[in-house]
């Protein structure tokens, strides 16, 4: 899976990749890419709301849970930035962000870096 986001991270180019991670009981086993639909794509993220809608949509039926989101940093590093912590609600929802061959996964809560971001180990 992280391979994936990373070939679709590679295949923006400069701009931001996004999309959603799935799974059950704290364990992400999949993941789906959305569309950035962000004025500044270079620089931010905004995962298309059709897809999220859908993903919410299927969760409410039963189906997968969302257990939160990916995106890259093409011009960054894989730590999040003060713009994804303004981004992110302090929901205990997941971030993985990709940076080249680096990766560092996320939760958004009340405190941690730029005071919303506790590191989470990757399990591989």
């Amino acid at each position: 899976m992280l391979e994936g986001i990373r070939r679709e991270s590679a295949a923006a180019g400069s701009k931001e990749a996004c999309g959603l991670l799935f799974g059950a009981d704290g364990e992400i086993t999949h993941a789906q890419t959305a569309e950035n639909v962000s004025e500044n794509p270079e620089r931010t993220f905004e995962i298309d709301p059709r897809t999220l809608f859908a993903a919410l949509k299927v969760e409410r039926a039963g189906g997968a849970s969302i257990l939160g989101y990916w995106h890259s940093h093409p011009s960054g590093d894989a730590t999040p930035s003060a713009t994804d912590a303004a981004m992110a609600a302090a929901d205990g929802k997941l971030w993985l962000i990709v940076a080249g061959d680096s990766a560092t996964l996320w939760r958004a809560g009340e405190r941690g870096m730029h005071g919303r971001f506790e590191p989470v180990e990757i399990g591989v």
